[in-house]
């Protein structure tokens, strides 16, 4: 389908920010987790999270959805798959690579798969890592990728996994690892990337009941020379249990940046709810960038104003931990002046799809003159109308309906923006922008 800005009305008004898709993933699992009834509050049903609610429905747990929330007994960490065929994860990276670690866990084997785009996703690193811990895994086309086979036997013990590939593999091992036998020590070798992505972890298991013991040990054996920091990170983790608790899930700030970019391109005032001052999530760092580019924030406990009049300059940031802004801040440089510099992300080229060529590539359709880095790319200020494809990359779709605010920008497979923001046209609606979907 073709996704386009239809027109753009005066942004102003109040918007709530969808669910954090990282929560929801993590609360469901950790409810399907524990011992008693969990009751889940504004829990994102997006697509991706709906597979990994189904893959823990047929790992054990009773899952119902409410009027006002999702009850969830759980499995007391005693899984059996009851799946007489692989699992189908859909498009989400995050429920196989979270899963995966939880699967050691059942009684009998468990097979996962999904479809083309996640079967390009790495898993090696992950599957290394559960090896040392009593977990057998086989990537079944022996390409270190799904479909993947987890069979039972979690014992535990000591394991070292790198930090330069994807946080979920140590957030998976984390989620894991309380149901062990004898419990987890891991390391995680540097260069450690999108660490808020496991400090969010850390804060809802804690929740759960379960706390985590973290230290950095700064010389190490395994210490590579060639990265800035040789600082190792090291977690311990006893041997517990989940109890059940009522949790509410907090806004999404990934999803947030695009009602936040909307308004510093056009200019105006909206004021985002359900994004918290104290929240651990990475990319509240699209705070300030926005402010970098000229915009005036005011965070609140529990949300965002921003105003803009929608003259935005050039900036260069890290987005080393926070990864999915990545587009976001490509499409607010094309339409700033001056230059935007985007580093730290080479781990962008291994999500839904490599971000950095994905974006490069359309972008240079509009016109964009930039420059590809292995871990970023140099954008010049400056945007023409034009036709793009979303690459089935539900980010790049969001992204690109930006730069249609002030361009005729025509998106190729636009409806992927229910991947992780299924409310994204009445959300964008609500503060002055009606999309056309057709």
């Amino acid at each position: 389908m073709i996704l386009k800005v239809k027109n753009v009305y005066k942004i102003q008004g109040k918007v709530k920010a969808p669910s954090s898709k990282s929560y929801s993933h993590r609360a469901v699992i950790l409810a399907s987790l524990a011992k008693g009834e969990s009751k889940l509050y504004n829990v994102l049903l997006s697509e991706d999270v709906k597979s990994t609610i189904n893959a823990c429905e047929s790992l054990g747990a009773k899952i119902i959805n409410k009027k006002d929330h999702i009850q969830i007994i759980g499995t007391g960490g005693k899984l059996h798959n009851t799946s007489k065929d692989f699992i189908d994860l859909g498009n989400s990276g995050t429920s196989l690579r979270l899963l995966t670690s939880i699967a050691g866990l059942s009684d009998n084997t468990v097979q996962f798969s999904g479809d083309d785009s996640l079967l390009t996703r790495p898993m090696n690193p992950l599957l290394n890592a559960l090896d040392d811990l009593g977990v057998k895994t086989e990537s079944i086309n022996d390409n270190g990728k799904a479909p993947i086979k987890v069979y039972p036997g979690y014992i535990g013990g000591k394991t070292s996994i790198p930090g330069n590939i994807s946080s979920q593999f140590i957030s998976s091992i984390l989620i894991s690892a309380p149901l062990s036998k004898d419990g987890v020590c891991l390391s995680v070798l540097p260069e450690f990337v999108s660490k808020p992505y496991v400090n969010m972890t850390i804060d809802i298991m804690e929740k759960f009941g379960v706390k985590i013991e973290e230290f950095e040990v700064n010389k190490h054996e395994d210490c590579d020379k060639t990265v800035k920091s040789c600082s190792i990170n090291k977690f311990q983790i006893p041997s517990s249990y989940y109890h059940g608790i009522n949790y509410q899930v907090e806004g999404d700030y990934s999803s947030a940046s695009y009602l936040l970019a909307a308004c510093a391109i056009c200019g105006g005032e909206i004021t985002i709810g359900n994004l918290f001052k104290d929240s651990k999530q990475g990319d509240k760092y699209i705070l300030n960038i926005l402010a970098k580019m000229g915009c005036k924030i005011e965070s609140n406990d529990d949300s965002v104003t921003i105003q803009s009049n929608g003259e935005l300059k050039g900036v260069e940031v890290n987005l080393s931990n926070a990864p999915d802004l990545i587009l976001t801040v490509a499409a607010l440089g094309c339409l700033a002046s001056g230059d935007t510099l985007i580093t730290g992300v080479k781990h962008g080229r291994l999500k839904e799809t490599d971000r950095i060529a994905t974006s490069c590539m359309e972008l240079k359709k509009l016109g964009v003159k930039l420059v590809e880095f292995e871990d970023g790319m140099l954008i010049h200020g400056g945007v023409n109308d034009g036709i793009v494809e979303s690459h089935m990359d539900h980010r790049l779709a969001m992204a690109f309906t930006l730069i249609g605010l002030k361009h005729n920008i025509t998106i190729k497979d636009g409806e992927v923006f229910n991947v992780s923001y299924p409310n994204f046209l009445t959300s964008m609606g609500e503060i002055g922008v009606e999309l056309e979907l057709k």
